[in-house]
């Protein structure tokens, strides 16, 4: 006789052939999943210095930029979004190859759909490094001018 339905039943509680297959890499807690994500950050970190060579420039900037960030003589605040432009770019650029990736995982065939998906990707990066250039120009440039 199946198992009554409460609200602790979860989908891989339920004898149902229609549910999917409980994923093998969920279900850590606490600071066994924490350790788990960290080292998943690193891999991706890994790969995409390893694979990218726009992630490695940006990587070269951020190396040069956030320490003159931190020795310009500007308040707390601009300080932080001269940095936080700097990491932005870095972000967008990682969530861009992710999406490059899975498009590649999924078929290198030419498809409209996977070339629009690449360009809104590649658009986001652009404008992140217009986001750059504008937060950097408007704080530091009235300085050096």
């Amino acid at each position: 006789m199946p198992k009554p339905h409460d609200a602790k039943t979860v989908a891989s509680d339920v004898d149902d052939p229609g549910s999917p297959a409980p994923n093998p890499f969920k279900g850590k807690t606490g600071f066994t999943r924490l350790l788990h994500a960290f080292y998943n950050s690193m891999a991706g970190l890994a790969a995409a210095w390893r694979e990218e060579s726009a992630f490695r420039q940006e990587v070269v900037l951020a190396a040069i930029l956030i320490p003159i960030a931190c020795i310009v003589p500007v308040a707390g605040l601009e300080r932080a979004l001269l940095i936080a432009a700097v990491l932005l770019v870095m972000i967008v650029e990682l969530l861009n190859t992710g999406v490059e990736v899975a498009i590649d995982r999924i078929s290198f065939d030419h498809h409209h759909l996977s070339k629009r998906a690449k360009d809104i990707g590649s658009a986001a990066v652009f404008l992140s490094l217009v986001l750059w250039a504008v937060v950097w120009g408007v704080i530091l440039g009235p300085r050096i001018l």
